[in-house]
């Protein structure tokens, strides 16, 4: 299939990533990534590597910051194996090239759209979900045709370890690599000339690939973060509301780009939606070492987060255990909008709580802030939810859930303004990394000749009447 310069080998440990992008370069201009078949035959082989090696993904991440089989399934494996399969399914319609009309000045003439693949591409995870948030955009790449170079991040080392080990023992690096190490490793990949950079990560680092991509004129996916809102009224569902909002707050321990970053409650009904938050809070049993909660990623994440607990403003948890990196579900009350934990994106189990008395004023606030990656509002009002959905810029969210969005795959995700730029799943996955050609066909014959000088007013009666 890949010929006798591009043959499938094992791991080749000596490469360096010049030599890596010079190949993927070459191959690509071979052709064979435009193959539906081609491309069909590497998402069935990841496919069935993610299967026979599940208990190695499991183990990784468990040593990593303690993710549960129950949640690593659900949230990064699931999210992976369904996304191939979209691909396995769609690819044929997606790839085909699309008719659309032809305007008058070109008859008699054909005009179609060609999806086609834009070439070598790199894609940066992020460690929050490394599987999910690393090999969703590696499957979109492929099934768009390209090649790619995938830069899983260093701080969840052995799921980094353990996708290098998948990938570069069972795919040809001219076509897909694994590239492991850290800052200098991303560093010296941003030297490069792609044809597309994903990045799912901070704000912070977002400017810095985007600069970097901006040398070499670059097309760029940023998929960033921000403080996304979790507005409740005293027309929601309030037993509803808050066993969503917990349970999205606090799946991964908090360390969630979409989690809710803080609530935004009505005074009416604050004092019994934080009592019903508490109640699922124990429910759940967010408890050192269980299936339903991890720990924080790293000693530095801990520290960050710890800092950011005001004991004064503690209405429920606020607990830690800096030997297990374990930080309890934590709400915090009487939050103003100054405080230093409504500053930056939390990322992770601290929900801070503001009160409002007017929904307008809080939504004209919110809208006021830099736009975040997702937003919530549980309502069953539905002029607040059209105040909600017209007022509030934001990349993605629901109404009356929370993170459940990104489960469909017939929506786009991605940010908007600090948030990030650009947007995959599904579809949008696919035209991401694809450039879409815009071809006229036209007959030579029967051609008026009224474009052509020398010209005269005539002519250009003509052209004002029918153009």
């Amino acid at each position: 299939m890949l010929g006798k310069k591009f043959a499938l080998f094992p791991q080749i440990y000596g490469m360096n990533i010049q030599e890596i992008v010079s190949d993927q370069k070459a191959f690509f201009k071979t052709h064979k990534t435009k193959s539906i078949k081609f491309r069909k035959m590497y998402l069935e082989k990841l496919k069935e590597l993610i299967h026979q090696n599940e208990e190695l993904l499991y183990k990784a991440i468990e040593k990593d910051f303690g993710k549960s089989r129950f949640d690593t399934f659900t949230t990064e494996i699931s999210f992976v194996l369904k996304d191939i399969d979209y691909y396995l399914h769609h690819l044929k319609t997606l790839s085909k090239p699309k008719k659309v009309s032809t305007n008058f000045a070109n008859q008699i003439g054909k005009s179609r759209i060609y999806p086609e693949p834009l070439g070598c591409v790199l894609v940066i995870g992020a460690w929050n979900y490394p599987y999910q948030l690393s090999l969703s955009p590696l499957i979109a790449a492929l099934a768009a045709g390209n090649c790619c170079i995938l830069k899983p991040s260093e701080i969840a080392g052995n799921t980094m370890s353990a996708m290098a080990k998948i990938i570069n023992e069972n795919f040809p690096p001219e076509y897909i690599r694994v590239y492991e190490g850290g800052i200098d490793e991303t560093t010296e990949l941003l030297r490069f000339k792609f044809d597309k950079i994903f990045f799912t990560g901070s704000t912070k680092i977002g400017k810095i690939i985007y600069k970097a991509a901006a040398e070499h004129l670059t097309p760029v996916t940023l998929e960033l973060g921000g403080k996304s809102p979790t507005v409740v009224t005293k027309e929601a569902n309030l037993e509803v509301a808050a066993k969503r909002i917990v349970w999205g707050k606090f799946l991964n321990a908090g360390q969630t780009c979409v989690a809710p970053d803080y609530l935004a409650v009505e005074q009416s009904v604050q004092e019994q939606f934080l009592e019903m938050l508490r109640k699922y809070i124990k429910e759940f049993k967010y408890t050192p070492g269980s299936d339903q909660y991890t720990r924080i990623i790293n000693q530095k994440n801990f520290q960050r987060l710890v800092q950011l607990i005001d004991k004064e403003k503690i209405y429920f948890g606020g607990a830690y255990n800096e030997e297990q990196l374990y930080i309890e579900p934590t709400i915090l009350t009487n939050i103003a909008w100054q405080d230093t934990i409504m500053q930056d994106e939390i990322f992770g189990p601290l929900l801070p709580v503001i009160t409002f008395t007017s929904f307008n004023q809080i939504i004209n606030t919110i809208a006021d802030l830099e736009k975040p990656l997702a937003a919530y509002l549980f309502s069953n009002n539905s002029d607040e939810k059209e105040i909600f959905k017209q007022k509030i810029s934001f990349g993605g969210g629901c109404i009356n859930d929370v993170v459940m969005h990104l489960s469909n795959d017939n929506l786009p995700f991605g940010g908007v303004g600090n948030s990030g730029i650009g947007h995959y799943h599904g579809q949008y996955g696919f035209e991401t990394f694809s450039h879409q050609k815009s071809i006229l066909e036209r007959v030579t014959w029967g051609e008026p000749n009224i474009k052509y000088p020398p010209y005269s007013e005539k002519k250009l009666s003509w052209i004002k009447k029918f153009l």
